[in-house]
């Protein structure tokens, strides 16, 4: 039977390719001589410090480029608020990975709600479809395309 998985996943390689690039620019650009600013990523968290919000503002700029060009798709930056102590601000950036469980129970309903003849799912941090035609799937991989769920996805593992 015909099956595919549904994740959002983030390749952590890449991610620290892109924080390493974005602490090289914030290191060669002028705007930026002299103020200690810079990023750290641990795990699944980017830490940038500066003096200004306003430089805070221009890093996440220069991050998120940066991730994009590494193809690592934005949506699944949770970008906390700025905090500051003493002369620093701080922010932090979460990268969120996988799918927690009232997510995959909304992809769940969206499946069901859109009447192909398939069955969804939820294993862990991810969901899986399985269904008899391969054409019901691409099908579901289109309603789950149009459906705004606020994370990217990836259709991942298909299966005839």
């Amino acid at each position: 039977m015909p099956s595919f998985d549904v994740v959002s996943e983030v390749d952590i390689h890449e991610l620290a390719n892109a924080v390493d690039q974005a602490n090289r620019e914030v290191g060669n650009r002028f705007d930026f001589k002299g103020t200690d600013s810079r990023f750290e990523l641990k795990e699944l968290e980017v830490s940038s410090m500066s003096e200004s919000e306003f430089q805070l503002q221009q890093m996440l700029d220069i991050l998120q480029n940066k991730m994009v060009k590494r193809s690592i798709d934005i949506g699944c930056l949770d970008v906390k608020p700025p905090v500051t102590s003493g002369k620093h601000v701080s922010q932090q950036v979460v990268v969120q990975h996988g799918i927690d469980k009232e997510l995959a129970r909304k992809i769940v309903k969206i499946v069901k709600d859109s009447k192909v003849k398939v069955q969804a799912a939820i294993q862990g941090e991810q969901v899986r479809i399985t269904g008899k035609k391969r054409d019901d799937l691409q099908q579901v991989i289109t309603v789950l395309k149009e459906a705004k769920l606020g994370l990217p996805l990836q259709y991942t593992n298909f299966r005839d």
